[in-house]
């Protein structure tokens, strides 16, 4: 039997447990789940384990506390810290978050140095320029879960508006994972059509907007937590895509020396992922307006980034 990869999921709470059971479930890697509280991943491990022989799986997933047993992870998941609560932005947990991603980055780095690492935790494209500084590792392996999200968001709205399936509609969010994200109607499409053909301009802002608050309006309704299905679904795909070595275009928080006319900022771009994480950040034709608030929300990033001190 061949042996799988081995990928760190940092955090067992429902992002990081949710992540980790998708990743055996598919067989794409045994999963090491950490966190600081005793027994929590080691129960959530056990509880998964246990539904193997109903799911069929093969790869194994283990609780820790240790860091330890991360040793050597191709991938680690960064989803540890404080989660949203109403009336909360993402900015709002800064500092509280940055204290977390940092011990947790700088203890990831010394066992697995060679590992890809993808960020979820918010502020997420300032978290993820964080764990860059922190690990000392190439921007290229360092990366962050966002863009996938906020696009397949963006889909599903669009699919209720259209009336169609959501695997029917192919969405583009570029920005900042936060309220200055950046919707791309002329390349987002339903069954191969842009969606400027067929919805009016006043019906593609109101998603536009709706995609933009999409945490916040699920964090109204649970009121104790923030999403956790939608993101540790698009952290499987990105997870898949590494590796796999798929090359596959997913919009990802990456580092930009350039593209976009931006530089040394980590923003949401759409990206080639592979092997060692990004292989190549790709670049889509933009209107002026488009452009204008990309930089916007970049520069929204690079105003956090300069309250942490590293």
């Amino acid at each position: 039997m061949s042996k799988l990869p081995k990928v760190t999921v940092v955090g067992a709470g429902f992002v990081g447990a949710t992540t980790a059971q998708r990743i055996v479930e598919k067989d794409l890697a045994d999963v090491v789940l950490i966190d600081v509280v005793e027994g929590l991943p080691q129960g959530k491990a056990l509880d998964m384990m246990e539904s193997a022989p109903v799911e069929g799986f093969k790869a194994k997933v283990t609780g820790t506390n240790d860091y330890a047993e991360t040793k050597d992870s191709e991938i680690v998941v960064i989803t540890a810290g404080l989660a949203r609560k109403p009336g909360m932005s993402r900015d709002d947990l800064l500092l509280k978050n940055a204290e977390i991603v940092s011990g947790i980055v700088t203890e990831c780095a010394k066992v697995s140095p060679k590992a890809v690492l993808l960020v979820v935790t918010n502020p997420l494209d300032v978290m993820t320029y964080l764990a860059w500084k922190k690990s000392g590792f190439g921007t290229k392996r360092v990366l962050g879960m966002a863009g996938e999200l906020d696009s397949a968001r963006y889909a599903f709205f669009i699919s209720e508006e259209a009336n169609c399936a959501p695997i029917e509609v192919k969405a583009m969010v570029l920005g900042g994972h936060g309220d200055q994200m950046v919707p791309v109607p002329k390349q987002t499409t339903v069954k191969g059509k842009p969606i400027t053909e067929f919805l009016e301009p006043a019906r593609i802002e109101a998603i536009n907007q709706r995609t933009r608050d999409g945490g916040a309006e699920i964090v109204r309704y649970l009121k104790t937590g923030s999403a956790f299905y939608a993101p540790s679904s698009a952290t499987v795909r990105m997870v898949r895509a590494i590796l796999e070595n798929r090359d596959e275009i997913i919009p990802s928080c990456v580092y930009l020396n350039g593209e976009y006319g931006l530089k040394d900022v980590y923003c949401g771009v759409p990206a080639k992922l592979g092997k060692g994480g990004v292989k190549e950040v790709v670049e889509i034709p933009l209107s002026a307006d488009e452009k204008s608030a990309l930089h916007a929300s970049a520069e929204h990033v690079r105003e956090n980034c300069a309250k942490l001190s590293v």
